[in-house]
C-alpha cells in the first residue's frame, strides 16, 4: 500500500479518495473549503492537511480532481502547491477535466522537479466515482502510469494509457465531442415521439434493443420524459468541457459544427435558469412553451 495524497473532494474527488483509503493506502487530503475535508476525515480512515503542499509531503502518489486550468496551476505549481511538497520519483495524477494546453504546461514543469506527471481525465460521472467503476484516459510516460495504474484502480474499471502528455485530456475532449451529439440526438427523439402522438417510453423501450441504443438513451430517457434534471453531470460543467473542445479544435483544425451548435443550445439551457441542471436538460429547450 502507498502513501497518497487526494487534493480536491467535490462531487468526483470525495469517493474517489474514499475509495483508495478503503483500498488500504494511507490517505491525506486537502480541500479549499475546510469542512469537506473535515467531512471526509470523519467518514474515512485518512488526514487532512492545510495546503496541497502539506498533503503532498512525502506522499509517492498525489490526485487532484479541482475546477479547471488556472485552479489546476494554483495547487500544483503555486506557492503552496504539490509540487513543492513532493519528492524526486514521486507522481502527481490530474484527474481534472482541462486543457491539453496546460497538462503539457505542468508535465514540463513536474519534470523540471523530477516529478511525473500524468493527465488522466474520468469519465463515468457521481454515479461511477461512487461505485468505483469510472473510466480514466491517460496522457504520460509508460513507467509513471504502470506504477500508478494499480492504484488508480481503486476507483476506476477502465484504466489505459491513450498516449504522452496531453493525450489524456485530449481523449476526454472527444468523450464530450460524442456526448454532446447522443444528448442532442436523444432530446429530439423523445420530444419528436411526443409531437408524433406516440408512448415515447414505449417507443425507447423498444429501440433501445437495436442500433440506436445508447449509455445516456438508457439511463437517461426516464427523467428525461418526466422533466427531472436535478442529477448527473450539470450544463455549467459540460459547457467549460465543450469551451476546451472548441478551443482546441481551432487550434488542430478539426471541424465540430454539431458540437459547437449543441454548446449553443446549452447556453439556451443556461438561460431558463438550468445552469445546475444535468446535461440530459436539453431537451427542457425543445419543450419550453
Amino acid at each position: 500500500m502507498s502513501k497518497v495524497a487526494f487534493i480536491g473532494l467535490g462531487v468526483m474527488g470525495f469517493p474517489m479518495a474514499g475509495h483508495l483509503a478503503r483500498a488500504g493506502h494511507d490517505v491525506t487530503v486537502f480541500n479549499r473549503t475546510t469542512a469537506k475535508a473535515e467531512a471526509w476525515v470523519k467518514t474515512h480512515d485518512g488526514n487532512a492537511a492545510a495546503t496541497p503542499r502539506a498533503a503532498a509531503h512525502r506522499a509517492e502518489f498525489v490526485f487532484a480532481c479541482v475546477g479547471n486550468d488556472d485552479d489546476l496551476r494554483e495547487v500544483t505549481a503555486g506557492p503552496d502547491g504539490a509540487f513543492h511538497g513532493m519528492d524526486p520519483g514521486a507522481i502527481f495524477v490530474d484527474h481534472t477535466t482541462a486543457s491539453a494546453a496546460v497538462a503539457r504546461e505542468l508535465h514540463a514543469a513536474a519534470a523540471a522537479r523530477g516529478i511525473s506527471f500524468i493527465d488522466a481525465p474520468v469519465s463515468g460521472g457521481q454515479a461511477g466515482a461512487e461505485n468505483g467503476v469510472l473510466t480514466v484516459m491517460a496522457g504520460g510516460e509508460a513507467s509513471a502510469f504502470d506504477k500508478a495504474a494499480p492504484v488508480i484502480s481503486a476507483y476506476a474499471r477502465m484504466v489505459k494509457l491513450l498516449g504522452p502528455s496531453g493525450a489524456g485530456q485530449l481523449t476526454k475532449m472527444v468523450n464530450q465531442i460524442c456526448i454532446a451529439g447522443l444528448v442532442e440526438g436523444l432530446a429530439e427523439g423523445l420530444h419528436f415521439a411526443r409531437k408524433a402522438g406516440l408512448d415515447a417510453e414505449a417507443v425507447i423501450e423498444t429501440i433501445s434493443k437495436g442500433a440506436a441504443q445508447s449509455w445516456q438513451m438508457e439511463n437517461r430517457y426516464k427523467t428525461m420524459i418526466e422533466g427531472r434534471f436535478d442529477f448527473g453531470f450539470a450544463v455549467d460543467w459540460m459547457r467549460k468541457d465543450l469551451s476546451i473542445c472548441l478551443d482546441e479544435a481551432r487550434r488542430n483544425g478539426a471541424q465540430l459544427p454539431v458540437t459547437a451548435l449543441v454548446d449553443q443550445f446549452y447556453s439556451e439551457v443556461q438561460a431558463m435558469g438550468g445552469n445546475r441542471w444535468d446535461t440530459s436538460s436539453l431537451i427542457a429547450r425543445l419543450e419550453k412553451p
